[in-house]
């Protein structure tokens, strides 16, 4: 990487000349600063962050704090931490990755160090500390997910209620009238903010379209892949003809085992719909409709508000939900 002096050598200036061109800190002629300019990009030349932010100028960085607990679903969560990486890429920023299981911990941190234009919030929780840090600190914060106090705050995710609609309106449209869902453990809605909107989402389209639903929340740990087996039998035995699953690709892959051992086939005996899974649902045993979680939507729209608002332009508080999709796979029929 070139250093300041071979910047100044090349435009025929003193270093501190190219200092001050960079940092806009003394009033330099726009003739010696377009010279300056156009050899530090003709050599790659970027001053460190450091430099930049004794300046004042942006650091192009972007903390992602994303704790990193035991009960964390790693192939989900990265799929988060990819999904915003890409994206910062195409607004020329980097990420630096804040896995402290005390997530406010390493928010604080790097707010109180300068190191970062702005923070994007994953891994959101119901009741989230990092909700009333983000209203503290300077630096510009976007959540992605919905704590239960949006109040001041940026938001983005997928439209949870509206994918969970439209998986009952799928079921229901195809004629049943008695739906199980399978859900996360219990605690995952204390724990985390969307399972509670899936939740919600299922219950209330359910009681619109005049839908019956008996729901299931299979324990974890040792005895979780019991827990499914026997859920599926009690919801087979209540008398459903369709399966909502919001669950890991682990239990998917459980339900699916226990309908067959059970003789029941899908689509024929059992109509089958994930919701929101980060996983590809076409890859089982027997294929499945999904409304998928597509974390690229939600990134994208997460690191742009984040470059406006580290650009100082002023962006509304309030949530945004990106419009889920419906995937067909051909697990969905009529009942018998």
């Amino acid at each position: 990487m070139a250093k300041i002096h071979e910047v100044a050598e090349a435009a025929g200036v003193s270093i501190s000349t190219v200092s001050y061109a960079l940092s806009g800190k003394r009033s330099i002629s726009p003739a010696t600063r377009d010279r300056v300019e156009r050899a530090a990009a003709l050599l790659g030349y970027e001053p460190n962050a450091g430099a930049r932010m004794l300046a004042g100028r942006r650091t192009q960085i972007f903390a992602l704090t994303e704790p990193f607990r035991p009960d964390t679903h790693a192939p989900t969560h990265m799929s988060f931490v990819l999904a915003t990486s890409i994206a910062a890429r195409r607004y020329d920023y980097d990420i630096l990755l804040l896995t402290d299981a005390e997530a406010s911990a390493g928010m604080r941190r790097v707010s109180a160090s300068g190191l970062v234009d702005g923070i994007i919030v994953l891994d959101v929780a119901p009741e989230d500390d990092r909700v009333a840090l983000s209203r503290a600190i300077d630096v510009p914060t976007v959540f992605i997910g919905v704590p239960e106090d949006v109040e001041g705050l940026v938001c983005v995710d997928l439209d949870f209620e509206a994918a969970a609609a439209l998986a009952v309106d799928r079921l229901a449209d195809a004629g049943h009238r008695r739906i199980g869902f399978v859900g996360h453990p219990e605690s995952a809605y204390a724990r985390s903010n969307f399972p509670p909107r899936v939740r919600r989402g299922v219950e209330q389209e359910a009681r619109r379209r005049g839908v019956a639903v008996s729901a299931e929340y299979p324990g974890e740990g040792d005895e979780r892949h019991r827990d499914i087996r026997e859920a599926v039998r009690r919801l087979i035995d209540d008398g459903v003809t369709a399966l909502a699953l919001h669950c890991d690709d682990a239990a998917h892959s459980a339900v699916l085992a226990e309908l067959a051992a059970a003789g029941l086939s899908v689509p024929a005996d059992m109509s089958v719909v994930s919701i929101g899974s980060s996983f590809d649902t076409s890859s089982f045993s027997t294929p499945l409709d999904r409304i998928p979680l597509e974390p690229e939507s939600s990134c994208e729209l997460a690191v742009g508000l984040a470059a406006r608002m580290a650009d100082g332009e002023s962006v509304e508080p309030g949530v945004r939900l990106t419009e889920p999709r419906y995937q067909a796979f051909g697990s969905v029929s009529p009942p018998r």
